[in-house]
């Protein structure tokens, strides 16, 4: 009763952990107005490089009295050109200009702004654009969403005019420049949005003169701000490929002398541009529109240096980092793939001939120097992602050849930890590699979590702020590394004590992984809390044994369906600004909106799956595993017979990953990161389990005539003959079993078909998948 209990005890424990780790949440303060005005101010192209003491005098003076941040520009279309960038600012959400892109370059930033009155303009463009975001976009945008929420709006220059259109096309007030004295202009409306032009280009010359024009525009805006009100200044768009990261600075009450950040990127230092708006109501204290923004209010805090020639250097160091991360990942994966496809190869050879045969005939085995090198290739295989995540220590980025430092930082960091894991004790036992790689990637990702994911952020195997996806956290190929390392770590600890144990060792260490992921203080995974909840209840209910039925797929199943909904109700019942992910999914399924979601996801998963190289890694993995390791002379059978907790973790490692990846959106990367780790680790412990699967036990004695006696009972075929031919495992693979599960060396057990545990406490001798070696007394008396 109690064998039957314990999985369903251990289950409701990760249940209780993964509904606690999402649950657990900072609570906001309500927002407050705090301002009676809000002026946007808009430079096409502005970054923070373009900002200095001398040419840009009273941007640096704002930058010292304000909050000041890296923005994001990510729009519907990549790169987000200026009237991209200026409707994104005004609908609060993803939005693009409808219009051809030849070469995928911006166009011409030409838009028609109609004056019949000379007081407002319309567009009679903007029915055309607001159909486009509506039917052919998949974000459901509603374009001049923020004017639409207050009464009156000012808008000056064309690109304002873009973010200041209502629906309908209509802008309160406009004027196509800015006037000589624009006070009483800028404080006949709650709301003023100004366009000071655009910074492009490449030269520094020409990019400097412009940034010193729009300079001197903003002194005039300052100069004549109305009385309690906010600034912000953005970089609203790119001009040109590739995409950077942008300026933004706040002054205001309130604003004074910090970072810029918001729930989108819940990192201190970055916003987005759909934050812009949300930002303005509720300065505003003006309520949010019907259909919510995918923006959120953005806030000032604390913790910035107090040289500000020094603040204003970390989000300008940021933008050379996301740069060159965009043009380093890219090469370092494709690379990881062909490196992983060439040992699947060299391996299976290798696979063929590494069970060594009793007799005195058979082919000749292959050179022990070979193999030991392969084996060395395969932990440092395993270990390319985590030596590139430690790379991120040390700026690569702002050297004159990035790309070449990162190869040779990451190629001697990885030559260090493979070292260290063949200097590790234990490395020449069968799971002493598994061990210590699964232990030092556990190590790297988790410490990195936990002191706030610095080196995932623009990392090459972490997260580009560039992209807009995710800003903080655990990253797809973070999440894919760090559950396949943990659960393999679970499984090797497991596999040193009792049965009995295993499911609770599964469950501690499965449990704390969990909350790693799914906290929204350290990983802020929803999705892969749920997905490695799920695969530690898998590893849980098959680490003392069994195979993975499909009671205990479902028992998996139940158990991340349970953490979905428990984690639901709480989402719901939070307000809609702070809801996660999964609350605003389930709040547009029931406004009827929950299909644009699901359009956008699937298009995700299509994109990511033709177009990434960890989609190679995954099914190159999947394949050597399939038709090579599971063949009755691939090895992995018999290591899953002999060290069951190890099955448990790998069962386990593909569930999550592959749920993770659907449910993610992010196709196989999460399972091709997991392959990057487990394969090569799998394979490694094949031809060490392959290479004792001809070993005889041999009884310690001192009595010549029991060694006798016990040598003619081995030949007269006292071994156990597995169903593939080969002698039963015992020496270095059935010690190790046996002391794992507290069996006398007269009991050891040889699983008959490599499915069976290495012992069976409680069973008959004879019966089940193995037969019990006896002991040399035994042997001798007959």
């Amino acid at each position: 009763m109690l064998r039957r209990v314990a999985p369903v005890l251990l289950t409701l424990v990760v249940v209780v952990l993964g509904i606690t780790a999402l649950a657990a949440g900072p609570q906001a303060p309500p927002p407050q107005r705090s301002a009676d005005y809000v002026v946007l101010v808009g430079v096409a192209g502005l970054r923070w490089d373009d900002v200095d003491a001398e040419r840009t005098p009273t941007l640096w003076r704002m930058a010292r009295d304000g909050s000041i941040g890296s923005l994001s520009v990510r729009s519907a279309y990549r790169p987000t050109c200026p009237l991209d960038g200026w409707l994104t600012l005004g609908a609060g959400s993803f939005a693009g200009w409808s219009g051809a892109r030849p070469g995928g370059e911006c166009p011409p930033a030409e838009v028609t702004v109609e004056e019949p009155d000379r007081i407002g303009a319309n567009l009679p463009e903007q029915e055309g654009v607001v159909l486009h975001n509506q039917e052919r976009l998949p974000w459901g945008t509603v374009p001049g969403a923020l004017s639409e929420s207050v009464r009156c709006s000012v808008a000056v220059g064309p690109g304002a005019a873009v973010a200041a259109a209502r629906p309908f096309g209509r802008v309160d007030r406009y004027e196509p420049t800015l006037p000589a004295d624009p006070a009483g202009l800028l404080g006949s409306c709650v709301l003023s949005i100004v366009d000071l032009g655009t910074v492009a280009g490449t030269d520094e010359s020409v990019r400097a003169a412009a940034a010193r024009a729009a300079d001197a525009q903003l002194a005039r805006v300052l100069a004549a701000r109305p009385p309690n009100s906010l600034v912000i200044v953005a970089g609203v768009s790119d001009t040109q490929r590739p995409s950077r990261l942008h300026l933004a600075i706040a002054d205001g009450p309130g604003w004074e002398d910090g970072w810029l950040t918001s729930p989108t990127t819940g990192r201190r230092g970055y916003l987005q541009l759909i934050d812009i708006a949300p930002t303005a109501l509720t300065v505003l204290g003006r309520p949010m529109p019907d259909r919510p923004f995918l923006g959120r209010p953005a806030e000032s805090v604390g913790g910035r240096p107090d040289d500000l020639a020094a603040a204003i250097a970390e989000p300008a160091d940021a933008d050379r980092e996301a740069a060159a991360q965009r043009e380093v990942a890219g090469d370092f994966f494709t690379l990881l793939a062909v490196v992983q496809v060439v040992l699947a190869v060299a391996v299976l050879p290798l696979l063929r001939r590494a069970r060594r045969h009793a007799g005195p005939h058979g082919p000749k085995p292959v050179s022990r120097r070979v193999v030991a090198t392969v084996e060395v290739l395969l932990v440092a295989a395993a270990l390319a992602i985590p030596a590139a995540l430690l790379a991120e220590a040390v700026p690569w980025w702002r050297n004159a050849y990035p790309a070449a430092s990162f190869a040779a930082l990451t190629a001697v960091l990885l030559a260090a930890t493979t070292l260290l894991v063949r200097l590790a004790p234990g490395y020449g036992t069968t799971l002493g590699p598994l061990g210590a790689v699964a232990g030092l990637t556990t190590l790297a990702v988790g410490l990195d979590v936990v002191t706030g994911a610095r080196l995932q952020l623009n990392g090459v195997i972490g997260y580009s702020a560039l992209e807009g996806g995710r800003y903080a956290g655990l990253g797809t190929v973070g999440l894919g590394v760090f559950v396949a390392a943990a659960l393999l770590t679970a499984g090797w600890l497991a596999q040193q004590v009792r049965r009995s144990w295993r499911p609770m060792v599964m469950v501690t260490v499965g449990g704390a992984a969990v909350v790693v992921v799914g906290s929204p203080y350290l990983g802020a995974d929803s999705i892969g809390a749920i997905a490695l909840t799920a695969g530690v209840s898998v590893a849980a209910a098959i680490s003392a044994g069994g195979w993975l039925t499909l009671t205990r797929l479902a028992w998996a199943a139940m158990a991340g369906l349970a953490v979905t909904v428990g984690f639901a109700v709480v989402d719901l019942d939070r307000a809609p600004a702070e809801r996660g992910s999964l609350g605003r999914f389930l709040a547009a399924l029931g406004d009827g909106t929950g299909g644009l979601t699901v359009q956008r996801s699937s298009a995700a998963n299509f994109d990511t799956l033709v177009n990434s190289p960890l989609t190679v890694l995954a099914v190159v993995g999947a394949l050597l595993v399939w038709f090579a390791l599971l063949q009755p002379w691939g090895g992995l059978m018999r290591l899953f017979g002999i060290y069951p907790a190890i099955r448990a973790a790998m069962a386990g490692t593909g569930v999550a990953a592959g749920i993770g990846g659907v449910l993610g959106a992010s196709a196989l990367d999460v399972a091709g990161a997991a392959a990057a780790v487990v394969v090569p680790m799998a394979a490694l412990s094949a031809l060490r389990v392959l290479d004792h699967a001809a070993d005889r036990t041999r009884p310690a004695t001192d009595r010549p005539q029991d060694a006798v006696a016990a040598g003619g009972a081995r030949c007269s075929g006292a071994g156990s003959v597995g169903a593939d031919g080969a002698a039963g495992p015992v020496g270095d693979d059935a010690a190790t079993a046996a002391a794992a599960e507290g069996a006398r060396p007269a009991d050891v057990v040889v699983p008959g078909d490599g499915g069976g545990s290495p012992t069976d406490e409680g069973r008959r001798p004879g019966r089940g998948r193995g037969r019990t070696l006896r002991s040399s007394a035994e042997v001798a008396t007959g």
